[in-house]
């Protein structure tokens, strides 16, 4: 019999890197105003902040049923989430952060590509975890690939210091994929969302008070953009990463996300009015492409088989 194939994970997960892909106009109209340290600060504060009154209200649900669990194993599950949380919000911090510095220095088209190279990386990476990938999850990658050289490096051909930034960038958010892989379905995925976000609030704030100056007046100009990347692409789309991850294949959640650069352009095209060229609107055809086929279960080439022979 047929499994079923699992909306729920690629449901969330497209959700994410929609509101991802949106978000680069509110990111790129904040750092007129203000620096990336502090922009980072600021908004993934308010992704903890936002998520602190939906655990307050989960766990009243949870003590109401009966599913807070006995003393013993809420520490254990205390310990194991407080070193999700801090490893998720470490590599999330220096990710972020390199995306933030690399735009300054280099194009948005190339800084798409580049960070695109993370879906590569995740299942490479997965090899040494013994996270093995099939053939059709490779030929999507392959597609994907393709399909974000169409719609973002078409006429270019320089490498900058940006470039090596973002590069640095997609190489740790392989490390974050993985960390969430490893992490979510083991504790609960909200709380581990909030901590990540504290953690990488900290930090960059940190960085933030020693390398940029704060200035409230351009804080305050700024709000729209903060409240968006912070409400949205913090407490929303990094909560719905997590959820979405949760026992779901790492490399297929890589190519879903991927998807943040497609909805990028596609933001240009439904609010800015930009147009599509030939080349984009290919490269977002062959992504598209990529993302359904690694979707198709298993079982359907396997019962397809079957029915073929018999």
């Amino acid at each position: 019999m047929m499994k079923k194939m699992n909306l729920k994970n690629p449901v969330l997960l497209t959700i994410a890197a929609a509101i991802w892909g949106f978000a680069f106009a509110a990111q790129s109209t904040a750092m007129d105003y203000i620096g990336p340290f502090t922009l980072n600060s600021i908004r993934n504060i308010i992704g903890a902040a936002v998520l602190v009154p939906v655990i307050f209200v989960m766990g009243r649900y949870e003590k109401n049923h009966g599913e807070d669990g006995g003393k013993e194993k809420t520490l254990e599950d205390k310990r194991l989430l407080l070193t999700g949380g801090l490893c998720c919000g470490l590599f999330l911090f220096v990710a972020t952060n390199l995306q933030q510095l690399g735009i300054k220095y280099t194009t948005v088209g190339k800084a798409g590509f580049i960070t695109a190279v993370y879906i590569v990386l995740v299942p490479v990476a997965g090899l040494f975890f013994k996270k093995k990938c099939g053939l059709t999850v490779w030929i999507s990658v392959g597609l994907a690939l393709v399909g974000f050289y169409f719609l973002t490096m078409i006429g270019e051909s320089s490498f900058s210091k940006g470039d090596i930034y973002v590069l640095f960038c997609a190489l740790v958010f392989t490390g974050h994929i993985l960390c969430v892989d490893y992490f979510s379905p083991k504790v609960n995925c909200v709380k581990l969302s909030c901590l990540q976000f504290l953690v990488c609030g900290i930090l960059s704030g940190v960085i933030m008070l020693c390398r940029e100056s704060l200035v409230p007046t351009n804080i305050l100009m700024a709000w729209a953009p903060i409240l968006y990347t912070g409400v949205l692409s913090c407490g929303v789309a990094y909560t719905f990463q997590i959820l979405g991850q949760k026992n779901y294949n790492p490399s297929v959640a890589a190519l879903i996300m991927s998807l943040e650069s497609v909805f990028s352009v596609l933001g240009g095209w439904l609010i800015k009015h930009e147009t599509l060229s030939g080349s984009e609107a290919a490269g977002c055809v062959l992504i598209f492409a990529g993302i359904i086929l690694s979707q198709i279960p298993k079982e359907w080439y396997h019962g397809k088989k079957r029915e073929h022979r018999s």
